[in-house]
C-alpha cells in the first residue's frame, strides 16, 4: 500500500548492490517485493499464501517467502527477503514450522502479524497418530511427541485459520472489509464441502492404517478415524531406526496395509526401501507444502482431492 517503513541502511544497501528488486511469488511468477498500491501480504509458505490470495482477492498483493519446490522446514531468508518482510503491510506465518521466519517476524516492526498457530488448536503428535496409535506409543518410544504444525491438511482446522485471517485482514484494511468477509465465507464453505468429501469417502474402508514418509497427516488421520504410521517423525529429514522399520513391516501385515506413501518435496528413497522389503506398493500423499509441476493439481483443493483418491485406493474403499 505504498507504506515505506524504516529499514536498516545496510540491508537496503545490500539489496541495491545486488540489484534484486523482484521476488518469486507463490505462483512462481515475478512480482514486486512490496510497497505496491495494494495491501501487501508476505506469507511464509504456500498454505498461508493460498489463504491470503483467496481471502484478499484483488485487494491484496501476496508474496511467499518459500519458493515452489523448496522444502519449507529448511528455509533460510536472504537479505532481500528480510527487507521484504519489513516492507509488508501484513505478515502471515505458522510459528514453529520455519525458525528463520519466526526470527524475522519477531524482529519486524510490521503491525499486522498473523500467526496461524494461534487461530486453531495444535496437538502433540509423534510417529503414530490416530486410531490404535495410543496403544503402541509406549512400546517403541521412537520419537517424543511434539506440537504438530500441519494444521492445513485438516480442512476443519484450515477453515478456522481462514476465519482468523479474514478477521485480521478486515481490521488491518477496513476499506475492503466487506469483500474480505465475503471471500472468507466462500472459502470456508468450500473447505466445509471438502471435509464432507473426506468424511464420506473414507467412512467405509478395508483398513484404517496408512504409512507415510513423515508425520504430516496426523490431524487428517484423527479427523477421519484413521491411523497414520510415519517412517520418520515430524521432521521430514529424520532417519528411522532399524527397529522402527521392522515394526512398520510387522504392522503392515497385521493391519492389511497395502501402500507406503511418499511426498513430492522429500526424497522417496526410504519409503521405497520400506515398501520393497515389506512387499508393498508406493504412491504419493502430498502434504501440500508447495505446488510444483509434480503436484497432482494446481492448488490446495485439487491436491487435497487427489490425496483423498490416493487414500481411498490404499485403504480399500468399500
Amino acid at each position: 500500500m505504498n507504506v515505506r517503513r524504516l529499514i536498516p541502511g545496510t540491508a537496503v544497501a545490500a539489496v541495491t548492490a545486488l540489484g534484486l528488486t523482484t521476488l518469486t511469488a507463490c505462483s512462481g511468477q515475478s512480482a514486486a517485493a512490496g510497497n505496491t498500491d495494494k495491501f501487501d501480504v508476505v506469507a511464509s509458505f504456500y498454505p498461508m499464501a493460498f489463504l491470503a490470495e483467496r481471502i484478499g482477492g484483488g485487494h491484496v498483493h501476496v508474496s511467499s517467502l518459500t519458493g515452489p519446490g523448496q522444502e519449507p522446514h529448511d528455509l533460510e531468508l536472504s537479505t532481500r527477503q528480510r527487507v521484504q518482510v519489513e516492507e509488508a503491510d501484513a505478515l502471515l506465518y505458522l510459528k514453529n514450522l520455519q525458525p528463520a521466519v519466526d526470527d524475522a517476524v519477531a524482529q519486524s516492526e510490521v503491525k499486522t502479524k498473523i500467526d496461524a498457530a494461534k487461530l486453531t488448536t495444535l496437538e502433540q503428535h509423534g510417529s503414530e497418530v490416530g486410531g490404535h496409535a495410543a496403544e503402541h506409543d509406549h512400546e517403541h518410544g521412537e520419537e517424543e511427541a511434539g506440537l504438530d504444525p500441519h494444521i492445513w491438511l485438516d480442512p476443519v482446522r484450515y477453515a478456522e485459520v481462514a476465519k482468523g485471517v479474514g478477521a485480521a485482514f478486515e481490521k488491518a484494511d477496513p476499506g475492503h472489509a466487506a469483500d474480505y468477509k465475503k471471500n472468507t465465507a466462500a472459502l470456508v464453505s468450500e473447505l466445509d464441502a471438502l471435509n464432507t468429501q473426506f468424511k464420506t469417502g473414507l467412512a467405509n474402508t478395508r483398513t484404517k492404517v496408512f504409512i507415510t514418509t513423515h508425520a504430516a497427516f496426523g490431524y487428517l488421520a484423527e479427523r477421519y478415524g484413521l491411523t497414520e504410521e510415519a517412517i520418520s517423525g515430524l521432521d521430514p529429514e529424520s532417519e528411522p531406526s532399524a527397529a522402527r522399520v521392522r515394526e512398520l513391516e510387522k504392522m503392515a501385515k497385521a493391519d492389511g496395509v497395502s501402500t507406503v506413501f511418499y511426498e513430492t518435496l522429500v526424497s522417496d528413497k526410504t519409503a521405497k526401501t520400506v515398501a520393497k522389503d515389506a512387499g508393498l506398493r508406493t504412491d504419493v500423499l502430498d502434504p501440500i507444502e508447495g505446488i510444483t509441476g509434480k503436484s497432482r493439481g494446481k492448488d490446495y483443493f485439487a491436491v487435497q482431492k487427489a490425496n483423498l483418491k490416493a487414500l481411498q485406493t490404499a485403504l480399500g474403499t468399500k
